[in-house]
């Protein structure tokens, strides 16, 4: 399987969930490490939007496919599995129970869950600390630019 994650070229090549850790997000608590993926370029370009404005969005930014073995078993969370509240802003603490379980249990190297900002979509979470974690590996980084159109008001 391929999962798409969008990055500053300086954090490019490392998949690490530092980046996560320093500030908490929908799926994990401040300090907890975890790393963000999607299974689509748009998704994960969705997922960097909503977070930024746009006229902040860095010039430096980077897509980097990652293979995830076929053969590697994850988890999946559903929305219809988690309360009516689990994709409002600010997000709820329960998505980070949840995220934050799933990497100190270190059962799965992966976690899908649905996305907040497209709905029907999903985003796949990575658990630096499994044992199969080395078996995800980045395949390819490419340049990334938003499309102008995006800027115009």
């Amino acid at each position: 399987m391929e999962v798409f994650r969008l990055s500053k070229r300086v954090y490019a090549n490392k998949l690490s969930g530092v980046g996560a850790a320093m500030f908490g997000n929908r799926w994990n608590s401040k300090g907890i490490e975890m790393v963000y993926t999607s299974e689509s370029r748009a998704l994960a370009m969705a997922e960097v939007i909503v977070h930024l404005p746009l006229f902040l969005l860095p010039k430096d930014y980077v897509l980097i496919r990652i293979h995830i073995p076929d053969n590697l078993a994850f988890k999946t969370v559903l929305s219809s599995d988690i309360d009516d509240v689990w994709n409002r802003y600010p997000h709820s603490v329960i998505t980070q129970q949840i995220g934050d379980q799933f990497i100190k249990d270190k059962e799965f190297a992966v976690l899908k869950v649905p996305s907040a900002v497209v709905k029907g979509d999903h985003n796949y979470l990575l658990n630096p600390y499994h044992k199969s974690f080395n078996r995800i590996t980045i395949k390819e980084v490419t340049d990334f630019r938003f499309d102008s159109r995006l800027f115009k008001s």
